[in-house]
């Protein structure tokens, strides 16, 4: 039995900060952000905005454009790791903001950003079994990433959901069966003691648990596919691929590892062909952990020139601490059209900039979320309204 992607959402804030901006405020050349990332806007959401609401909004994007209802939801899984509680998921809010059934599967996955791809590989194998007895799986990938005013990480925050509708009858994406490479290992290259809101991270390092982790999940992919054989770069077997993205250099580091694994003396030569459209949309949110990789082959179909029906696309997802996958799919009739339709562009361009007072106003504020009393407050869609007998309180 197939399985793969029916239909995507995805939600941002409706607010953002441009990366020049910030780093002349921070008395930063502006290239060393914009240049030295790959980022020109960074996604920053408001008080009434956290992994609920963007989680819950992506998901109704999704639905809406497979025409699908709350009843046809058989699983509910959401990979995040910013959650809003120790112990109930995000997805017991999402469930009860969506209206879905009481008979469906509900919980949360945290592998730091390879936490959706876990919950996408288990919703495919529980369609292609037979249990899911016709009903869909939705999978979201919502998160905030956030390291602080003033800090070295301030440049790679950012702010957004995806969610991806999985069931027998993939429109957009079709993913091959026993295809997958896995790699993990336990290090320390980024996390977030319980005490903590902001995550702390050790860069360099981190950079190199990836480029070990893609080499390693790459080499098992192509054991798994039991097609290693072959004249040219392996990689070229893929009319795309798709990496984890947290923020636009990070691709090209990872592209470069592949390619030089392949053999190929002009790693970078191939870079714009087979990544550059999958970084489109990324460039104008930043880092939004477990959704980076989802929001690239979001960007991918949205933006890609190149007709990929019936073409192969690579995917490869990590998650620091650590875990990785490299996975393939192939790209169905009309899926490019589908995206397009969503008008994903568009409402990245609907966004309204803030200044960087504005941007600090915010932040100060979001650092009181938690006690935030609740209250109405005006205005449409999702909001969360602040806490009321240590409860958080959404407007549906």
């Amino acid at each position: 039995m197939q399985a793969g992607l029916e239909s995507l959402g995805i939600a941002v804030p409706p607010t953002y900060v441009e990366l020049a901006e910030l780093a002349r405020a921070r008395g930063v050349a502006p290239g060393k952000y914009v240049d030295g990332l790959g980022v020109t806007r960074m996604a920053v959401p408001l008080v009434e905005e956290d992994t609920v609401t963007l989680a819950a909004r992506a998901a109704r994007m999704a639905m809406e454009a497979a025409g699908c209802t709350a009843e046809d939801v058989g699983m509910l899984v959401v990979g995040t790791e910013t959650a809003v509680d120790h112990s109930k998921p995000v997805s017991s809010y999402v469930q009860g903001l969506l209206g879905l059934s009481t008979r469906c599967r509900v919980f949360e996955t945290k592998h730091a950003c390879y936490g959706g791809t876990a919950a996408l590989l288990l919703a495919m194998d529980w369609v292609r079994s037979g249990s899911a007895k016709g009903k869909k799986a939705l999978i979201i990938c919502s998160d905030i990433a956030r390291y602080g005013v003033g800090t070295p990480g301030e440049p790679t925050q950012g702010a957004g959901a995806v969610a991806l509708l999985v069931s027998d009858k993939p429109k957009l994406l079709a993913f091959e069966a026993g295809k997958t490479g896995a790699y993990a290992k336990d290090v320390m290259d980024f996390w977030r003691p319980l005490y903590s809101k902001d995550a702390v991270v050790d860069g360099h390092y981190s950079v190199q648990c990836y480029l070990d982790a893609l080499e390693g999940a790459y080499r098992a992919y192509q054991e798994a596919a039991e097609d290693a054989g072959g004249e040219g770069a392996y990689s070229d077997r893929f009319a795309a691929l798709v990496y984890h993205v947290p923020y636009g250099k990070m691709s090209r580091k990872a592209h470069r590892h592949v390619r030089t694994l392949d053999g190929d003396k002009e790693p970078d030569a191939s870079f714009d062909r087979l990544v550059g459209p999958s970084l489109v949309l990324p460039s104008q949110v930043g880092n939004i952990y477990t959704g980076s990789m989802y929001l690239a082959l979001a960007s991918l179909l949205s933006c890609s020139r190149e007709e990929l029906t019936g073409k192969r696309v690579g995917l490869f997802s990590y998650g620091s601490g650590s875990c990785a996958e490299f996975f393939s799919a192939v790209v169905q009739p009309e899926a490019q059209a589908r995206v397009k339709a969503l008008g994903l562009e568009n409402l990245l361009e609907k966004r309204r900039a803030l200044s960087i007072p504005e941007y600090e106003a915010i932040m100060a504020a979001r650092e009181k979320l938690d006690d935030k009393p609740a209250e109405e407050t005006p205005g449409e869609g999702f909001r969360y309204q602040g806490t009321r007998d240590h409860k958080r309180i959404y407007a549906r």
